[in-house]
């Protein structure tokens, strides 16, 4: 087997043990679940893994026969509504991962078969990092849904306090995107074009949930004047008095649920489970902002117009970096990962919790779409720009560059977000 493909196929199976861990535990009901719109039946989203593996590996590269005759009734999300994914005839749990672990099966021996060539990589990679984004939404569905942390997770948080302040980026023309290389990108970061960014401060770490208290016990839920007119129609439907996942305690003390379980707030960890109207709302009460997805970029970068992969530059991340792979169930403190800074100071751009941007996502000049249709376009001009990665971002996946969108509203993911000054 080629080099590159023989590394390939580890990780496919290491993304499939992934995923396969994070249902390990779940019994049948579990396995189920409510009927929600911002989740799937964990069963049919194990199955649907396998079939985007299949469809765009065995069937589109391979032209073979599928596995299962009724596959795509099943599981293409792009055919199958997803009010119905509760009520269809789904296999059986036992059936469900038999037919995942043929399809892994035929994947790797194809693998092992075939010649290194830029279509056999790139539609592997697509389904290997589908997987992933699958195996972080099954981390969110557990939170939804109320059930234990994984039970794999055992690596201790890491402490480091808070981190104050701004760091100052001087702007300037820079290459905001993916600069093309053999590497795979998503069509959404293609390409690398040219942008003017005025010179700006951007907060050194996320807004912690210490911070985000404030602006809870100040009323800023209360106060219309700091909400946008979706906001408010938002926060009315929604009944919003304070974080999702926030409950007071005895005294008056603000607790949070951490899956199944109430824990204090962890004053030095950055809030999370907050849509784009919540962190938009604190920016406006704090007298700060959003930063827009060029400055986040140009931050993450350095603001020195040097190209890199990472924040602290193209050595891949490791524990003291950065706080990804699920190396814990939840954040760190804001201070952890020093020596994942930035060339200009910002701490935790790569990893811990996905960061909100300013930015409604849309394309980039001269955007083609790429191969799966589904992935990008049907979103431009409805979703909001995230941007880093967290806890739960593999780190195969995450690079400056990535570009995350969901709508506004959501509150499920694991999203918080780090605030910039108004003005220069």
């Amino acid at each position: 087997m080629d080099n590159g493909l023989e590394k390939l196929a580890e990780e496919l199976k290491d993304a499939r043990s992934r995923t396969l861990s994070l249902v390990s535990d779940l019994d049948e009901a579990q396995l189920i679940g409510p009927q929600l719109p911002i989740v799937n039946p964990p069963r049919w989203e194990i199955g649907h893994v396998a079939w985007f593996q299949e469809h765009w590996t065995l069937g589109h590269l391979g032209k073979l026969a599928p596995v299962r005759a009724d596959g795509d009734a099943l599981y293409d999300s792009a055919k199958v509504h997803h009010d119905t994914r509760w009520t269809i005839p789904l296999p059986s749990t036992g059936e469900t991962l038999r037919y995942m672990g043929m399809v892994l099966g035929r994947v790797v021996e194809r693998l092992s078969r075939a010649e290194s060539s830029p279509d056999e990589a790139y539609f592997h990679r697509l389904a290997l990092f589908h997987e992933d984004m699958h195996g972080e939404a099954l981390v969110y569905t557990r939170q939804t849904l109320g059930y234990p942390a994984p039970r794999s997770l055992s690596m201790p948080r890491e402490e480091g306090g808070p981190l104050e302040g701004d760091a100052e980026v001087p702007g300037g023309r820079f290459l905001l995107g993916a600069r093309r290389s053999p590497a795979f990108v998503f069509d959404n970061e293609k390409w690398a074009h040219e942008v003017e960014v005025e010179p700006f401060r951007i907060a050194r770490a996320p807004v912690t949930q210490a911070a985000f208290a404030e602006f809870v016990e100040a009323g800023g839920y209360r106060k219309d004047e700091l909400w946008s007119p979706e906001g408010r129609a938002w926060r009315s439907e929604a009944r919003a008095e304070h974080p999702l996942h926030w409950r007071l305690g005895v005294g008056g003390r603000w607790m949070r649920l951490h899956f199944d379980r109430l824990v204090p707030l962890e004053e030095h960890r950055p809030v999370i489970h907050v849509n784009w109207h919540e962190a938009s709302a604190y920016c406006r009460w704090a007298g700060r902002r959003l930063p827009t997805e060029s400055e986040w970029e140009l931050a993450a970068g350095g603001g020195d117009g040097r190209a890199r992969r990472y924040p602290w530059g193209d050595e891949p991340p490791d524990r003291s970096r950065a706080h990804l792979d699920l190396a814990s169930d939840g954040c760190v403190d804001v201070g952890a990962c020093a020596a994942g800074d930035s060339a200009c100071g910002c701490r935790q751009m790569i990893g811990n919790v996905w960061e909100w941007t300013a930015t409604t996502f849309g394309p980039y000049p001269g955007f083609s779409v790429d191969p799966y249709r589904e992935y990008s376009e049907p979103w431009f001009g409805t979703h909001k720009v995230l941007r880093g990665g967290c806890f739960a971002t593999r780190s195969r996946l995450i690079r400056n560059t990535w570009r995350n969108f969901y709508t506004p509203d959501r509150r499920d993911v694991l999203a918080g977000f780090r605030t910039a000054a108004l003005g220069t």
